[in-house]
């Protein structure tokens, strides 16, 4: 017996499986201006989309925020609990002041937005199995596991959307992340250190956070990339490791973790891939996906330059433009268009306030 849930409610088939809600954005006094991340991150990636009238305001889906039951298909409660205290979130945001301020403020001004976040990721996971694909614009939690946070990922969302498939939706009892983030995907790892029916590849630099030497034993396929790898080596390497993780294990659902801080001049990632070589790495993994039938589910993860906003849209514009993503693709499992309501938040993403999140 399931406890009810918002985030499965059917999606009209007139929404592309996008997913956002302006809730993702994290503003209070300025303080969200003291991590190195683009604060508008989000709004802009649907301001661009918007611009080039592949999306509007009626056709994107509206994140719901997982509730405390949804939370707890995967954390545990000490871990929820923990949460109520300002320092221990200040500890996993890296933003210190956070420590001064009364908890019922960061709840509503941090937590709740990577809760909707959350919510956006295991709401995506669905809308991947019955259109084939889809992208939730936030997300990407990948440093939290069910009992410990880190990196500004409060929340599990990659394990929570896997667990949510497996227990309910019907066949669907394998899955594959595709971790491309510049960071080791350390909380997904140790949710699955001993569950064989997710397989993990993990590509990105082993010099920097956060050098989980115990959760790499996770991993099935990993690529551990020097300083400054270029595009051409790292396309390789793209195309030579999704190919063979796929033919390794044919998947029900790949979960896809597309962090732009591979970003040539990122502060954080210490690689050296230009926008084009972004763009060509979503192509790759999404082609693969696409040629195997198998529904893909990307989330975006790290990034924290400016530019990486606009990557992000041209990169769904381009998925888009090479029949990778289709806004007409029918349902996988049953064929059957969806027609239960569900209530649209109206976007206004040029208007947003700042957010700030980092993975």
């Amino acid at each position: 017996i399931f406890h009810h849930t918002e985030l499965y409610i059917s999606i009209p088939r007139t929404c592309l499986p996008i997913v956002y809600h302006p809730d993702y954005n994290i503003t209070f006094m300025g303080l969200e201006k003291l991590h190195p991340f683009d604060s508008g991150k989000w709004g802009k990636v649907i301001c661009y989309l918007k611009e080039e009238q592949f999306i509007h305001d009626g056709n994107i889906v509206g994140a719901l925020e997982a509730t405390e039951e949804d939370l707890l298909v995967v954390h545990t409660k000490h871990y929820l609990n923990r949460l109520k205290w300002s320092l221990v979130v200040a500890t996993i945001t890296e933003i210190p002041p956070l420590l001064f301020l009364p908890n019922f403020l960061v709840q509503r001004k941090v937590l709740k937005p990577l809760r909707t976040q959350t919510g956006g990721t295991i709401m995506a996971g669905k809308l991947a199995i019955d259109r084939g694909w889809a992208i939730n614009v936030g997300g990407g939690f990948h440093h939290c596991s069910s009992d410990r946070g880190g990196g500004f990922c409060a929340y599990a969302d990659i394990t929570l959307a896997i667990k949510f498939l497996f227990e309910r939706v019907q066949g669907i009892s394998k899955a594959t992340i595709i971790d491309l983030d510049a960071h080791q995907g350390n909380g997904h790892e140790r949710d699955f250190m001993d569950d064989r029916r997710v397989f993990i590849m993990d590509m990105y630099n082993p010099y920097i956070y956060p050098r989980d030497e115990y959760a790499k034993r996770a991993i099935k396929r990993k690529v551990e990339l020097e300083w400054g790898t270029e595009d051409f080596e790292y396309l390789q390497k793209v195309h030579l490791h999704s190919e063979g993780a796929l033919n390794e294990v044919q998947p029900d659902i790949i979960v896809y973790n597309a962090g732009t801080d591979i970003l040539d001049g990122d502060p954080l990632g210490g690689l050296s891939i230009s926008p084009q070589g972004i763009v060509k790495r979503d192509e790759i993994v999404f082609r693969a996906a696409r040629r195997r039938g198998i529904p893909i589910l990307m989330i975006t993860s790290g990034g924290y330059q400016k530019k990486t906003a606009r990557i992000i849209a041209n990169s769904i514009l381009n998925l888009f433009q090479q029949h990778l993503i289709d806004p007409c693709r029918q349902c996988r499992l049953s064929g059957v268009i969806c027609s239960v309501p569900l209530m649209l938040f109206v976007v206004s993403a040029c208007s947003l306030s700042s957010a700030s999140v980092i993975l």
